[in-house]
């Protein structure tokens, strides 16, 4: 019996530390203190509503209060890089964008950042369908009858977007790519004045977020002709996608994402990325999401790590395309 204790209590020795080691290393204390989530963008736009409702639920879930960080400039870049730069510790988080993490880096020559080095994929938060709006006056009132009139038509029909690289400008090339037809691109310095020229017939057609179009298309000023993400969006269920309009495999929707420096402990991941997910399951949240356009996506992190992989190829596919050059 003593021999026996004496193993037991070496044996306890032995293990204690790498018991100690792994439980540091899982961050059970963690949260103690407010976590920061950087949003790369100015307050007030669609990024930043969403991670604003999302930092409600995650301050109740997490005991700790989130605090949104606006650190908009350059096209995402300022805030990225904050945030790869932060310590791999859980207190400072990205509010990552399919812009930010999956289409500069194939149009910038020299980020500040890696995205696969320097991230931890935490989860997937919403996808956003985009919706295809015209001016009411175009003479197409679907993808088939807009493919029809631009090849009798080509190159005389234009296309608004908030900028060259934006994920608009790439959802409307991804469509030119698939279906053969030629647009003119006409770039504008932010969403706001593209949709002021759409809505004037300045311009003819604009990818955009449903909730930044949807008051013009109940007023009749702007008339939709479908919705680039894979399903119906539950805001405008009446408004076929492109694949069912007669483009199958055309997918275009913007996303949002966590993430954390590299190198954040699997622990402290593992509880955000729980967190995440009660949070966006819950109908308090969903509800809200769904009612503006966003479809909660939590996903675990190799999830979201496999989803942005398919991403990086389905823009690159798209930017060689088009002929656009890393600047």
């Amino acid at each position: 019996m003593n021999l026996r204790l004496s193993l037991l209590a070496l044996l306890s020795g032995l293990t204690a530390p790498a018991v100690a080691a792994s439980a540091t290393a899982a961050g059970p204390a963690y949260p103690i203190k407010p976590i920061r989530i950087v949003v790369t963008y100015t307050p007030g736009g669609s990024t930043d509503v969403v991670a604003r409702l999302l930092a409600n639920p995650l301050t109740e879930i997490l005991g700790q209060q989130i605090v949104i960080d606006n650190r908009g400039g350059a096209g995402g870049i300022i805030g990225t890089e904050i945030a790869a730069r932060a310590a791999p510790d859980g207190y400072t988080l990205l509010f990552g964008t399919s812009a930010g993490l999956s289409i500069n880096p194939l149009l910038q020559r020299k980020l500040p950042y890696n995205v696969e080095r320097d991230f931890a994929p935490i989860s997937l938060v919403v996808v956003n369908p985009q919706v295809l709006v015209a001016y009411p006056g175009l003479a197409a009132n679907s993808i088939g009858e807009l493919v029809k009139l631009a090849r009798a038509r080509p190159g005389q029909i234009n296309y608004a977007s908030p900028g060259i690289g934006s994920p608009n400008h790439m959802g409307m090339e991804l469509l030119k790519s698939m279906t053969g037809i030629d647009l003119v691109h006409v770039p504008y310095k932010g969403g706001g004045p593209a949709s002021t020229d759409l809505i004037a017939g300045q311009v003819s057609l604009l990818f955009n977020s449903i909730p930044s179009v949807l008051p013009y298309m109940r007023s009749g000023r702007l008339k939709a002709l479908a919705v680039g993400s894979a399903a119906r969006s539950p805001a405008i269920p009446e408004i076929p996608t492109v694949a069912e309009a007669g483009v199958p495999g055309f997918e275009y929707a913007t996303w949002y994402g966590l993430f954390a420096a590299a190198g954040t402990p699997r622990g402290i991941i593992a509880r955000l990325n729980a967190a995440a997910a009660k949070a966006l399951l819950a109908p308090e949240l969903a509800q809200p999401l769904r009612a503006q356009g966003s479809e909660p996506r939590p996903t675990t992190p190799e999830e979201l790590a496999r989803f942005m992989r398919v991403e990086h190829a389905r823009w690159e596919r798209v930017v060689k395309a088009t002929g656009l050059a890393p600047h």
